[in-house]
């Protein structure tokens, strides 16, 4: 039995696990061990975790134009981009909707360990914005 039942309740528990991470090793690692922590977490969860998983980028006749590797993908219905930075930019923001658009996912988490804050937030592109 999976431990979510919606998409909404999976990122609850996502932010609440990067939080926990964001207290316990605070700000200045490296992206790739808030990464890495976050996998180890959620799988110990019950929760599966991509790492540096393949999606394919797609134009709008279906043809595969190639593909990016997203931070994290999560049940195969939610892309979390990592970020490890003093502030989150456009340039994250913009990054991670192309990444939803292109690959046609619908829900996307934007996470920052990099600050003394622990940022989060979550996209949603409905089928009018693709």
């Amino acid at each position: 039995m999976k431990p979510w039942n919606t998409v909404f309740d999976l990122c609850d528990i996502v932010r609440q696990t990067g939080f926990e991470i964001h207290e316990y090793l605070c700000n200045g690692h490296l992206e790739k061990v808030y990464e890495n922590a976050m996998v180890h977490r959620l799988r110990k969860q019950g929760i599966n975790v991509v790492p540096q998983h393949p999606l394919a980028v797609y134009d709008e006749d279906g043809t595969v134009l190639g593909e990016f590797f997203a931070d994290m993908f999560v049940e195969n219905i939610l892309i979390v981009e990592l970020k490890a930075v003093r502030g989150v930019v456009d340039e994250h923001t913009a990054q991670l909707l192309g990444y939803l658009r292109c690959s046609r996912m619908e829900h996307g988490l934007l996470i920052n360990f990099g600050a003394p804050r622990y940022f989060i937030k979550k996209y949603i592109l409905g089928d009018s914005l693709r």
